[in-house]
């Protein structure tokens, strides 16, 4: 019975405490207007328009991070199973006959069986996208003072995550 009275009193206290003096809905975003307000919540952005291969490779934010695209994707989307567009360019035979980024190892192991794929890309990989994003000129919303900590000299242009995730194991 007290801790039913207890568990009463808190909820009232959460409850008032959210309905009073709260917080307005153009304070909770990033974007500083109305939640409710779809007028300032889209805003034209100068996407990246070069062609693959005709980019400048951007450095990833830090060790292993997905790195950006650089280029435009507009003929390449929607990215299914069946019609992956990046794979005609990345996967590691063809990218550097083309001068792209080659696909990671990681791409090419199972992490849900612990298994080598042996060359076959893991099919839980096949919406880049997914982790891969557009890069848009913009200035950032937030401020932000992180600078990265690469342990090899390359580690921004390409990843070790399997060589990592595989340290002091064997």
């Amino acid at each position: 019975m007290k801790v039913m009275k207890i568990s009463i009193f808190l909820s009232m206290l959460i409850f008032v405490g959210c309905s009073v003096g709260g917080v307005s809905d153009n304070d909770i975003g990033l974007r500083k207007s109305s939640l409710f307000s779809e007028d300032s919540a889209i805003k034209a952005y100068d996407y990246n328009l070069k062609a693959a291969g005709e980019s400048t490779l951007i450095d990833r934010a830090f060790e292993n991070a997905p790195p950006m695209i650089p280029h435009n994707l507009d003929d390449m989307l929607p990215i299914t199973k069946e019609n992956n567009s990046c794979t005609s360019c990345h996967l590691p035979d063809i990218a550097e006959a083309v001068n792209a980024t080659p696909m990671p190892k990681s791409h090419f192991y199972s992490f849900r069986e612990n298994v080598d794929l042996k060359g076959a890309m893991d099919e839980s990989r096949f919406n880049c996208v997914a982790c891969h994003a557009t890069q848009v000129n913009a200035q950032p919303l937030v401020g932000n003072k992180f600078m990265p900590n690469f342990r090899e000299a390359d580690s921004n242009k390409k990843s070790n995550l399997l060589d990592v995730l595989n340290e002091g194991v064997n």
